[in-house]
């Protein structure tokens, strides 16, 4: 099977542009698609607010609850604002399209690298926490995790290249099916709870070591892990031109509905983890934890509640996939990142972003061993940094275009930005010495290179420019055509019948590794080819690019102006595996001289048949390069030429 069956049997056939409309998503298939990431934050946010809360015990974990209403009433808010954003922003605005239009280039490119940055550590962090789902309820699998989160990001990557509508359908079901699973928990665990079920106190009194004091700094670290339950909100307003017409209109209610729904499942499962006195433990997580003692140690609820945790945890990587190629499109159009990225696939997806993203979060699984709190402490810097920078933009915004309740609007945005900002210098704070400091570096460094790429191509744009480029004819160049050959074949004679035909002063240059071969070739160059001049380059280290290189950079030290063409025999196996079993000298040679000035290269090729005689003209003697007569190779004339050569 070819390789492009197989990528249609993997990704489906082309879609044309003209079906990019119907390729949009409804509310139902926009919440599964972007909703994914902020909705699977509840699985692991409650555990890191507890994590760093148990250093000063267990008695301790009770502060949880507030902690949890205050990041709820943060999630509110930024909601809230988002929603403005939308509004102002109906054809896309995200943070980079924000902060460009309204504070400037370098704040566009902070909020750009800090939210490229957080989507490759969403897919990571992602996919890592839900094989930590499946290790929790299957503890022989832990040992693999680093390869099942591979396989994780492998699958999602596919799914993603086979295009938007159908990555949509296929996260819709475990997306409702999470949600329907942790309501029933979170209800069920209610009911317990109110029945007066005691505690699980062996849990939090195996966990009460006590390593520090319950100060407000402590705190203010516990509520900066627990703030990655907002990571994912701006991805909506990032993907707003993949939804139905009116855009806007969906796109904020799928916000609502999102902001809604996360709320219920973030309080509630820290509520009830504080309910029963669940404390963290190291192979197992407070989600596991908390649905066995809701539903019994090994009931099919238990396993449910664990599979669907799964899913929306792996799957959530899906709005960076979603996300991360569409943010790579906007600054690619900008030319601040390679405009590869800016180039849909056959199947209407981005897929030069989907591929990059897929590697470089495949890559962080790797450095840290699928570990998800190894992670997290680098997560949610980018995500503030971005909800800040889009928040100001918005502010200033709504100054400078008015329009009805622009005061109301105004002061809704600058809540928003005022508290994503001070959450971002409590993250930076109390997680610089845990793994912080690497994302707060890294984003001046991605500025730095995304600034790098856009001099680039102005540069190159300024030296092609035709502005004050005079507009009469530059006098001919002195042209000459060297065809290079190893051999005397049908596919060399054909490389210089082309050489003929474009120059009648077209010569043949041959580097010389053994002399008896050079010999053989001689006298078949006199009855097959003596029409064109042959050089002959001795290589006493039996290099062929260096010899060759070298009397290139006699000829053009002789005339600085001459124009040089450099003809290519290769001839092509009909098996694409067969070109393996053939020296690259052609290859070779064209990296060689693929940035020297003044020298083109040109492939002739001769494709070879599957089978001898079939296709090639067999037995029909092929006629000799010969046009106007010159002197033979090795008359005095071409001897001269050799020697001058050596």
């Amino acid at each position: 099977m070819s390789m492009q069956a197989i990528k249609r049997r993997l990704l489906g056939r082309p879609i044309p542009t003209s079906l990019e409309r119907h390729e949009r998503l409804g509310r139902a298939t926009g919440l599964a698609v972007f909703a994914s990431d902020a909705l699977s934050s509840s699985a692991y946010a409650t555990e890191e607010i507890l994590l760093i809360l148990i250093l000063a015990g267990a008695g301790a974990l009770h502060t949880s609850g507030p902690i949890s209403l205050g990041i709820a009433l943060l999630l509110a808010i930024v909601v809230s604002s988002y929603r403005q954003t939308v509004l102002a922003y109906p054809s896309a605005g995200g943070a980079y399209i924000v902060s460009r239009e309204n504070l400037g280039t370098y704040p566009s490119l902070v909020a750009g690298a800090a939210l490229l940055t957080d989507y490759v550590l969403t897919v990571s962090v992602s996919v890592a926490a839900g094989i930590a789902a499946i290790t929790s309820a299957v503890p022989p699998l832990y040992p693999y995790r680093v390869e099942l989160c591979i396989l994780g990001v492998l699958g999602i990557t596919i799914a993603n290249l086979r295009g938007v509508r159908e990555s949509g359908r296929l996260f819709a079901v475990p997306t409702y099916a999470f949600i329907a699973c942790y309501l029933l928990m979170i209800g069920w665990g209610a009911v317990v709870w109110l029945r007066g079920a005691p505690p699980a106190g062996g849990a939090a009194a195996a966990a009460a070591a006590r390593t520090q004091e319950l100060t407000l700094f402590l705190i203010l670290r516990a509520f900066a892990s627990g703030c990655v339950a907002l990571t994912g909100i701006e991805a909506i307003s990032n993907g707003v031109p993949a939804f139905r017409p009116p855009e806007a209109r969906n796109a904020r209610q799928v916000l609502v509905m999102l902001g809604t729904v996360l709320i219920t499942l973030f309080v509630g499962i820290t509520f009830l983890a504080n309910a029963f006195g669940l404390a963290p433990a190291e192979q197992e997580t407070i989600n596991s934890q908390l649905a066995r003692r809701v539903f019994g140690d090994g009931s099919l609820l238990y396993y449910l509640v664990q599979a669907m945790t799964t899913l929306i945890l792996v799957l959530a990587a899906n709005t960076s996939f979603a996300d991360f190629p569409r943010l790579s499109s906007f600054m690619a159009r900008d030319r601040f990142v390679p405009r590869q990225f800016a180039s849909r696939g056959d199947r209407l997806a981005f897929s030069n972003g989907i591929v990059i993203l897929a590697l470089l979060s495949a890559v962080l699984v790797v450095v840290f061993k699928a570990e998800t709190h190894a992670l997290i402490p680098l997560y949610a810097v980018g995500v503030f940094v971005s909800f800040t920078l889009s928040q100001l933009g918005m502010v200033r915004y709504w100054f400078r275009q008015r329009g009805p309740r622009w005061t109301m609007r105004a002061t809704l945005n600058g809540m928003g930005a005022g508290a994503t900002g001070v959450v971002t210098l409590i993250i930076a704070t109390t997680k610089f010495t845990h793994g912080a400091w690497i994302v707060i570096l890294l984003i001046p460094a991605l500025v730095l290179g995304l600034v790098g790429i856009r001099r680039h191509y102005d540069d190159v744009a300024r030296q092609l420019s035709l502005d004050g480029l005079e507009a009469e004819e530059p006098p001919p160049a002195t042209h000459l055509v060297l065809v290079l050959v190893g051999d005397v074949h049908r596919g060399v004679l054909g490389a210089i019948r082309y050489a003929r035909a474009i120059s009648s002063t077209a010569r043949a240059v041959y580097v010389e590794t053994d002399r008896e071969a050079t010999r053989r070739l001689e006298d078949r160059w006199v009855t097959w080819a003596s029409g064109v001049p042959l050089v002959v380059l001795r290589s006493p280290y039996r290099s062929v690019v260096g010899p060759f290189l070298e009397y290139l950079d006699r000829l053009q030290q002789q005339a600085p102006d001459m124009l040089i063409t450099i003809v290519l025999p290769e001839f092509l196996p009909a098996r694409w595996w067969q070109q393996l079993l053939h020296n690259q000298t052609a290859l070779l040679i064209k990296g060689a001289l693929l940035f020297r000035r003044g020298v083109i290269v040109t492939d002739v090729p001769y494709h070879l048949a599957a089978r001898p005689g079939v296709g090639d003209g067999e037995g029909r003697k092929a006629p000799a390069a010969s046009g106007v007569r010159t002197p033979d190779p090795r008359s005095p004339a071409t001897s001269a030429r050799e020697d001058r050569a050596r």
